[in-house]
């Protein structure tokens, strides 16, 4: 098992664009057995997908092919003994204030942040109680 890191900036962000990547991400995931989170805000895509090396990269190739995301870039690539979203085909949440600024993303902090950095922010997510969801 792998766990693999991007980073991208969306194209056309709103909230009817985000369900939709995340219905498209919860189907596929599903099929494929991968699980990771989605962290988001009109600035910045970070996910983390974890599952078998073959179906990770046949989902980060399509991701990589997807019009709404703007400059992809792989930050980390990297074997897993375990996974930090278990029951989570797709968690999805907003960039926090504790996890990078717009000026340190335009600035490209993610570019230059450490494997331990990037982990920290998902299992630092992957602690908490997902927020709710209402209709």
């Amino acid at each position: 098992m792998i766990q693999l890191i991007y980073a991208s900036r969306p194209f056309g962000f709103n909230e009817a664009t985000l369900n939709g990547i995340l219905n498209i991400a919860r189907h596929y995931n599903e099929r494929d057995e991968i699980t990771g989170a989605l962290i988001c805000r009109d600035d910045l895509y970070l996910q983390l997908l974890e599952g078998r090396a073959d179906v990770v990269e046949a989902a980060y190739q399509r991701i990589a092919r997807d019009t709404r995301h703007l400059e992809i870039r792989r930050l980390l690539v990297r074997p897993a003994g375990q996974r930090l979203f278990a029951t989570w085909a797709m968690r999805d949440d907003p960039a926090r204030s504790w996890m990078w600024s717009r000026a340190a993303v335009e600035a490209g902090e993610l570019d230059k942040a450490s494997a331990d950095d990037l982990l920290a922010v998902f299992a630092r997510l992957a602690a908490e109680p997902a927020e709710p969801v209402f209709a």
